[in-house]
């Protein structure tokens, strides 16, 4: 009984197949070399394959870990792509244990909503009518298209390997985990009222599947993370003290007064699908050095 107490029993993913859209580069690449880095076969998709490619040769080089990272050129977007990724995976493991959907965007950003000087603030009108006439209803479907109607779509097709690799070890279900977004849980627009709103869209969207699936007899998890301001492509790469909250944007800073790591994202993932994080289900877990704890929120 001691032995199951044990850090490396508790966080095993020894034999784990996962599966991180958008895993080659930013949040989701921090997520994959975690997986990997702890003994899972981690399968990285997106459009760029030089990009995942890429990735997945420096982590061989590097000798980061006991698991391993394999490219797939999937679009989270398309459900052709996703159905041709989902056969592939079928044939090449016949199971999934972990599925980490991560792809997203930043999507259409109105500058002057943070400005007291624009002129876009002028009045009511004026601001209204920038605000109507920066966006567009295209711009705002391809958004969510990424960061909402992706995870549904993923999810969905590969649940049935899902559900398979729930088989291997009795009592612990497969896991999805969602990368939603603070972004997702606040009150303010951060000057993107699209991202947001598309983040928060995810945050329930992780909820109703967790409890449609646990109604429905389905074995598999679902939670979600939601990193505050971390480095990525969106975000530039790196973040130094001096830029979290310009990132943040929040009406008070964070309390943290730095970005997230790739050890704080990664560990929580890693939680959440090792048999450490087996009896969660339905949960966001926020990880934004208090950013939320400040700022108006939702949770």
């Amino acid at each position: 009984m001691a032995s199951s107490m044990n850090l490396e029993k508790l966080y095993d993913l020894k034999g784990r197949v996962a599966l991180v859209t958008g895993g080659g580069t930013g949040i989701g690449w921090m997520i994959a070399r975690g997986l990997a880095s702890n003994g899972a076969k981690v399968y990285i998709t997106g459009r760029r394959k030089e990009v995942l490619e890429a990735s997945a040769v420096s982590f061989a080089e590097g000798n980061q870990g006991p698991g391993r990272i394999i490219p797939l050129v999937m679009d989270a977007t398309d459900r052709e792509s996703i159905s041709a990724g989902q056969e592939q995976l079928k044939a090449k493991e016949g199971r999934l244990h972990i599925l980490v959907n991560n792809a997203g965007q930043t999507g259409p950003v109105s500058p002057f909503l943070e400005d007291p000087n624009s002129p876009e603030r002028k009045d009511p009108e004026t601001l209204g009518r920038a605000l109507f006439n920066n966006e567009s209803f295209e711009a705002w479907s391809s958004l969510y298209s990424v960061n909402t109607f992706s995870i549904f779509f993923v999810t969905t097709a590969f649940l049935g390997l899902l559900a398979k690799g729930s088989e291997d070890v009795p009592g612990h279900n497969s896991s999805v985990v969602n990368i939603t977004s603070i972004s997702g849980c606040i009150k303010l627009a951060q000057n993107h009222f699209c991202y947001n709103s598309s983040k928060a869209a995810a945050s329930h969207l992780t909820k109703m599947m967790a409890t449609e699936f646990a109604l429905k007899g389905v074995p598999v998890r679902v939670n979600a993370v939601a990193p505050g301001v971390y480095a990525s492509e969106m975000t530039y790469d790196y973040i130094g003290p001096d830029k979290v909250n310009l990132v943040g944007k929040g009406v008070l800073p964070v309390p943290a007064n730095r970005a997230g790591t790739a050890e704080e994202v990664a560990g929580t993932v890693i939680y959440l699908v090792s048999p450490a994080g087996g009896y969660t289900n339905g949960q966001e877990i926020v990880i934004d050095g208090g950013y939320t704890a400040v700022n108006p929120s939702t949770v």
